[in-house]
């Protein structure tokens, strides 16, 4: 058994090396973690990926990366536990070092409007005060503008969080007016964030990438797996975000192995490779 609390699948493709994962999940956590910072890491490496986003619904990564190693991001979740649109707690964030700007995840009120669905069972007993990014009329609040233009002033990555589309679609449009440059959709093809196909063709003319993950693929049915994305959306578009580190479902040991090949098998070695290493890396990191 490795640090993560699964074997270890060995049979990953050969170009596997170097790769980059945005979305990781490690203890301390309100919810149960396969293992620490330092367990989870070391898990993520031994199956290929040289750069990991350590992502905490809590609060803040970013003064845990910094002594996590090399290669090893933070960023911070704008949750009820740090005020949701609370530009300073980003501009601390980015000044520490971190790279990553989450919107509402458990504090969404999308997240609290779907809470029972099935891809949200890993959250059960878990939860956080609400957090409102737009108004009655699909609007983003003009309390987020501020946060917007931190994410921009330091060019951060902004990540959607538990937002519905529609909500992400509003958010990112103004993103984009303010001169946001990284935008990134999570797990957009959970059934709980309603995707639709006006959404995937409002957030491509934004070029917004979209998160590939493991954890939604083991935990929706076959019409909401991640892996659809590749024959609906620009692949140029498509970056990782694993999401693994729940431990009651499998761990990088076990789940990436089998999940690459998936990948691979959908749009052939050289554009997996690109998705895992290049596209994903120069969306992180300038």
């Amino acid at each position: 058994m490795n640090a993560s609390g699964d074997d270890t699948d060995v049979d990953l493709p050969g170009w596997a090396v170097d790769m980059v994962d945005l979305h990781v999940h490690a203890a301390p956590s309100l919810l149960p973690r396969h293992g620490d910072d330092a367990q989870t890491v070391s898990a993520e490496r031994a199956v290929g990926f040289g750069t990991v986003v350590l992502k905490s619904h809590e609060g803040s990564t970013v003064e845990r990366a910094a002594i996590a190693g090399q290669g090893v991001h933070g960023g911070v979740v704008l949750n009820s536990p740090v005020g949701g649109a609370n530009p300073d707690a980003v501009q601390v964030a980015a000044r520490l070092g971190g790279r990553v700007v989450w919107m509402p995840t458990v504090s969404a009120l999308n997240h609290k409007a779907g809470a029972n669905s099935p891809e949200l069972s890993v959250h059960r007993g878990f939860e956080l005060g609400a957090v409102a990014v737009t108004d009655g009329d699909g609007r983003l609040l003009p309390a987020w503008n501020d946060v917007l233009d931190v994410v921009v002033e330091h060019d951060l990555l902004l990540a959607s969080g538990h937002l519905a589309a529609r909500e992400t679609v509003a958010l990112f449009t103004e993103a984009r007016a303010r001169g946001a440059q990284r935008l990134m959709m999570n797990h957009p093809m959970m059934a709980f964030l309603h995707w639709t196909d006006e959404d995937a063709a409002a957030l491509s003319a934004l070029d917004v990438h979209l998160e590939l993950g493991i954890l939604p693929d083991l935990l929706g049915d076959a019409e909401h797996a991640s892996l659809n994305l590749t024959r609906t959306y620009p692949q140029s578009l498509l970056v990782f975000g694993g999401d693994l580190g729940h431990a009651h479902h499998a761990g990088p040991g076990t789940a990436v192995a089998p999940w690459l090949r998936a990948l691979e098998t959908e749009v052939g070695a050289e554009r997996a490779t690109a998705i895992m290493t290049t596209q994903t890396r120069s969306l992180l990191l300038p």
